[in-house]
């Protein structure tokens, strides 16, 4: 049984894994394997603002609980947050009650090790074997040794007070106009708190979250609604978080949308300037851009690239000594300030860097030159694999020929939702999208039932 893909546990909320009796054993099997003898015997979870969150805490609280450890619950607060404080308050572990980006309906159950990092493979395997083993249950301690739970109430404010450290004191943010979209997830409160207690002017939408309606057009992948009202205020940024927050996709001044590739670029030759760039490299995933790993070579700048996943990321900027990586789709690690993709903290950086620089967010990027990108999502059975799709491999090999060294397709399931995605990358858009359509309608054909 495989519980966790790339980012934690996830899936309809009330089916199969995520019902209160299959959660009740993940809470168990997590403090089994994370308790540490030495620590505070406490494990902090957090949530987004999904109506399920509720059922997913008390089945996590009851099964950690009754294996002896306690719960601290700090309520709606971004993912980043959650791991920002089982550094801060030094807990064994801490749950973020999230899943990111999907719909209301899904949710998920993310594990921090008690020095903020997403669990690697093998303590994530244990776990998964815990919850199938009939003998869990031995391991509970007498009554005298429940454990028990209780709330932290400044949960948010610790949080805000950190993400205005990581800029200097006295910046101010005095003369924007900035527009937030905060998908009616976990960072309703704090982005535009932040923002304002530094002086923009700022206006909130999607910040009223009901439990049904957090990424429902809005937020980081749906910015439509974002870019309009960018340009009805004659704003100078919009900032668009995911429901968790741990992504930022930003709109410019002229409604262009700005992709965590940009962030990335213009995050890594900054910090090169001011001799804070470690090694001169950044890490990023097979996703990202040709055109942003040629304009980073020109600045003297090595890309690394990694499989998708922010976790994989992290894992490999630990293993380089690298401080700054990030994806395509919004999530970056600025591993001097946090150990996981922080929405608010990257919002903050980007405007750090417009008013240090005093150029606009279009002008910051203007350099960076993105080869023709295509991507499309196929949802398929859960069963389905890649290598059991006949011609596939055949014609993906055909097609990067054609492509040379002036492109690139990758194909992968995805690891988050029953999806094949197909990117396809070159010079000629014309190009790409046929091979990028003529794959999706093989995959299409075997694999969609």
């Amino acid at each position: 049984m495989r519980l966790f893909g790339t980012d934690g546990i996830r899936g309809k909320a009330n089916i199969y894994p995520l019902t209160p009796e299959v959660i009740v054993k993940i809470g168990m099997a997590i403090a089994r394997v994370l308790r540490n003898p030495s620590g505070r015997n406490m494990i902090l979870i957090g949530k987004d603002t999904r109506l399920s969150g509720y059922m997913v805490e008390s089945a996590l609280t009851s099964g950690i609980c009754s294996m002896g450890m306690n719960v601290m619950l700090i309520g709606p607060l971004p993912t980043p947050g959650i791991a920002f404080l089982t550094r801060a308050l030094r807990v064994d572990a801490g749950i973020a009650i999230s899943a990111s980006h999907n719909p209301f309906e899904d949710n998920g159950i993310k594990c921090f090790s008690a020095e903020g990092f997403k669990l690697p493979d093998e303590v994530e395997e244990r776990i998964e074997e815990l919850v199938e083993e009939m003998s869990i249950p031995g391991y509970r301690p007498s009554a005298d040794g429940i454990g028990k739970a209780f709330r932290l109430e400044d949960a948010t404010g610790r949080y805000i007070e950190y993400i205005k450290s990581t800029v200097p004191r006295g910046f101010n943010l005095e003369g924007l106009k900035i527009v937030v979209d905060s998908a009616n997830g976990a960072a309703y409160k704090v982005t535009p708190w932040v923002l304002r207690e530094l002086g923009a002017e700022v206006i909130s939408i999607n910040d009223r979250p009901d439990g049904r309606n957090i990424n429902k057009d809005c937020g980081s992948l749906f910015v439509e609604g974002l870019k309009k009202a960018v340009l009805e205020n004659a704003a100078h940024i919009g900032i668009a978080h995911d429901g968790d927050a741990d992504r930022t996709i930003f709109i410019d001044e002229k409604g262009n949308v700005i992709n965590g590739d940009h962030v990335l670029a213009i995050g890594a030759i900054s910090m090169k300037k001011e001799g804070r760039l470690k090694k001169n490299k950044v890490v990023a995933t097979v996703m990202s851009n040709l055109g942003v790993e040629n304009y980073l070579r020109s600045h003297g700048i090595e890309m690394l690239r990694t499989k998708v996943g922010d976790r994989y990321v992290v894992e490999r900027m630990l293993q380089e000594d690298c401080n700054l990586g990030g994806e395509q789709s919004g999530h970056i690690v600025f591993l001097d300030y946090n150990t996981t993709g922080d929405g608010p903290i990257t919002a903050l950086q980007v405007l750090y860097l417009m008013q240090k620089t005093g150029r606009t967010l279009s002008e910051l990027v203007s350099e960076i030159v993105f080869y023709p990108q295509v991507m499309i999502n196929i949802p398929v059975k859960d069963n389905i694999k890649l290598e059991d799709i006949p011609g596939l491999k055949k014609e993906i090999h055909l097609s990067e020929e054609k492509l040379g060294e002036r492109g690139r397709i990758l194909v992968r399931r995805s690891g988050t939702e029953s999806k094949i995605r197909i990117m396809v990358e070159g010079e000629e858009e014309a190009v790409i999208k046929e091979i990028a359509f003529h794959l999706a309608e093989i995959i299409k054909a075997k694999a969609v039932g």
